[in-house]
């Protein structure tokens, strides 16, 4: 393994420039939303393989798993894709055009809470943490008796 002394800031910047434009960047489309990201074409491939071809973004890729998650029987990730492209066409044809892509975006995102907030909850088969005595907690032996305020406030 060979190093590399670097002298000066100047070379120093060349050397990062030149680190920087080895690594190829592409513009993907989200094939639901439209929303144009910056990446690598091997994140695009991964993308594209959990995805059945189509490449979406990170949002939508949360929304596709929420709606197998709500759904009552089981479907697979084309069908959400479908409902969740068809959701995406609908809200885009019942807006008003959005002057700012951000506004956009930020709608969206609001809407993805609002629906993960109405959805039920998955019940988990095991606690996330253990419990003792019958799901009670064990008490401590610490007990407050009174408020420390007054010794600070002099």
């Amino acid at each position: 393994m060979s190093t590399t002394l670097i002298s000066s800031g100047a070379e120093a910047t060349v050397v990062a420039a030149a680190a920087a434009a080895a690594v190829e960047v592409e513009f993907a489309s989200c094939d639901c939303c439209g929303l144009t990201e910056e990446c690598t074409p091997a994140y695009i491939a991964v993308v594209r393989e959990r995805h059945v071809g189509r490449w979406i973004c990170g949002l939508c890729a949360e929304a596709v798993q929420d709606e197998i998650r709500r759904s009552e029987l089981m479907i697979s990730t084309e069908e959400a894709m479908g409902r969740h492209a068809t959701f995406c066409r609908s809200f885009r044809s019942a807006e008003e055009p959005a002057v700012d892509p951000a506004e956009q975006l930020i709608a969206a995102v609001k809407h993805l809470l609002r629906r993960s907030l109405e959805s039920p909850r998955a019940v988990r088969s095991t606690p996330s943490s253990p419990r003792t005595g019958g799901g009670l907690r064990p008490r401590s032996n610490l007990v407050r008796t009174g408020s420390g305020f007054p010794e600070l406030l002099g």
